[in-house]
């Protein structure tokens, strides 16, 4: 039976260097070949394939980002010519990883590799929670808004609130769900300018415009937006340190 793969790559060489190599692996199709990662979660919702050969670097959102927005991403073999990027998580969970520019003998080894192993999606998915802990991936929040994708700069971030399995980005604009946890969220922001001000809350100190009491040993802030966060009882203190007060 065949299997279906797609192409992502914003180089028009490379990928018309990995369609070349797929050649020789008759039991292989391939469903699209994509040159951003919009074009990517469009296709792999459209043709659901069996493996991705994926660029990390492209314009726009990164390899990693457009994995983020896919419900349960496949098996991934990277592609790429930044050697730097978490190779240890590379080691740890992905398929396998090319390193630019690679031989054919180099890419047959790598979808024979593919073949042999089993649960994919979960290393996926492990490689992506601890690729996000890495700066590059915290500066900004990539979310799916229907049929768009968005980014958000962290600066534009107000406050994050919890909601079930998905987390509620607050902007000016309203808010954006992200499937992340809060404890996410806590590891990834610089805890400087973010604070878990309850349970339930992280709230950018640049927004709060005065905190007031509110009933028995709880806070509120007032954000500049008029948004008004929860602070709990152990929350008061870790936000009056960091404001100085």
């Amino acid at each position: 039976m065949s299997s279906k793969v797609i192409i992502i790559d914003d180089e028009p060489l490379a990928r018309s260097i990995v369609v070349e190599y797929l050649q020789n692996f008759p039991d292989l199709t391939v469903a699209q070949v994509c040159s951003n990662g919009f074009e990517g979660v469009k296709a792999v919702q459209q043709y659901k394939p069996d493996l991705l050969i994926l660029d990390i670097q492209m314009p726009k959102i990164n390899g990693f980002e457009m994995l983020e927005l896919i419900d349960n991403p496949p098996a991934v073999i990277f592609a790429t010519a930044f050697d730097e990027f978490a190779i240890k998580a590379f080691e740890a969970h992905a398929v396998d990883y090319l390193l630019k520019p690679f031989t054919q003998e180099r890419f047959e080894k790598a979808i024979k590799k593919w073949r042999d192993q089993k649960n994919q999606t979960s290393q996926t998915k492990e490689l992506l929670d601890e690729v996000s802990l890495t700066a590059p991936q915290s500066q900004r929040i990539v979310i799916k808004d229907g049929s768009k994708i968005k980014i958000i700069p962290i600066h534009d971030v107000h406050y994050l609130e919890a909601a079930d399995d998905f987390v509620k980005v607050f902007t000016k604009e309203g808010y954006f769900l992200k499937n992340k946890t809060m404890s996410h969220f806590e590891q990834v922001l610089d805890p400087s300018q973010f604070v878990r001000s309850h349970r339930s809350y992280i709230v950018n100190i640049q927004q709060i415009t005065r905190i007031d009491p509110y009933e028995k040993d709880s806070h509120v802030a007032i954000l500049r937006s008029g948004a008004r966060v929860p602070v709990s009882r152990t929350g008061y203190p870790k936000l009056r340190s960091i404001l100085g007060l």
